[in-house]
């Protein structure tokens, strides 16, 4: 059993530790509200957006537009979201162990190069010596829609100029502050949407054309998608970030209650030592009279 100035060291360091946790706590739930709201708001349009694409692509020709050409897939990129910072329990970790795996699995058949969001799987990867193609980092604090568009423009540019044949994106879903789940969702080429057959078939008339209706709506689709990754990925370390600040809260008042409880056990048996050192010393002095 350590000494009571040690002890009571350790006590001290426990305590402002707590401090800082119950601020990280309460300021990821603070951000977590308004984050939440984003996503939400974002969700049904990204949705709607990718029902929509789906559905009119499988009524044109896959040629009329580079993004939707499906070519003989030789390279893929991996595109990766995780956070800028740590103290947020596993949720970097997961998305980089499920981004390991996935690339392992595709690495034998295919070429990969990566496109990395969050400098945590930038710092992860370029220990490993991969193929780093994009990376973007810092943007999570101050994030808007044209970070979004700049990727997009990105990633859109590298797909038509055949720097890769597939693009897969793996990123956190937000479920809710205890519970992300891992993604991965394949975002080019755009794949068409089974439509169910109808008594009377819908004949879409599209004005402008075909061609020009795509050219339009496809770069926005991309945008509006890595967009909506971003606004996961953002609340979803908001939540793993409470949750993870909360536990280890909780862990440090436990840690405190232990090391008191030894501080005072140390205190009591010191203090016996001194009243046996005392009571000793005056029957000594008492048989020398």
């Amino acid at each position: 059993m350590g000494s009571l100035q040690h002890i009571k060291r350790k006590i001290a360091s426990v305590k402002s530790t707590q401090k800082i946790t119950k601020a990280m706590k309460m300021v990821a739930a603070a951000k977590l509200k308004r984050a939440q709201d984003r996503i939400i708001a974002a969700r049904p349009y990204a949705r709607k957006m990718s029902d929509v694409l789906g559905r009119l692509s499988a009524d044109v020709r896959r040629d009329i537009h580079p993004l939707l050409v499906k070519r003989e897939c030789k390279k893929i990129e991996v595109m990766v979201v995780t956070a800028d910072r740590g103290l947020c329990g596993g949720f970097n970790a997961n998305i980089l162990r499920k981004a390991s795996e996935f690339i392992s699995d595709k690495e034998g058949a295919y070429e990969i190069s990566l496109t990395l969001v969050g400098r945590k799987s930038k710092d992860f990867f370029e220990k490993r010596g991969r193929q780093i193609r994009q990376a973007w980092t810092n943007i999570f604090d101050r994030l808007s829609y044209q970070y979004a568009t700049d990727m997009g423009n990105d990633l859109i540019k590298g797909y038509t100029s055949g720097a890769f044949d597939e693009l897969y994106i793996v990123c956190s879903e937000f479920k809710s502050a205890l519970q992300q789940r891992i993604v991965i969702e394949k975002l080019l080429p755009i794949e068409a949407v089974e439509v169910p057959e109808t008594p009377a078939p819908v004949d879409y008339i599209y004005e402008p054309s075909k061609e020009r209706t795509f050219e339009m709506l496809l770069p926005k689709y991309i945008e509006v998608q890595i967009f909506k990754v971003l606004l996961e990925s953002v609340a979803s370390e908001l939540g793993a970030r409470m949750t993870a600040m909360d536990a280890a809260s909780r862990n440090a008042s436990e840690m405190i209650s232990k090391l008191t409880l030894a501080y005072n056990k140390t205190r009591q048996a010191s203090i016996t030592t001194e009243l046996m050192d005392i009571v000793g010393g005056t029957e000594a002095l008492s048989k020398q009279r």
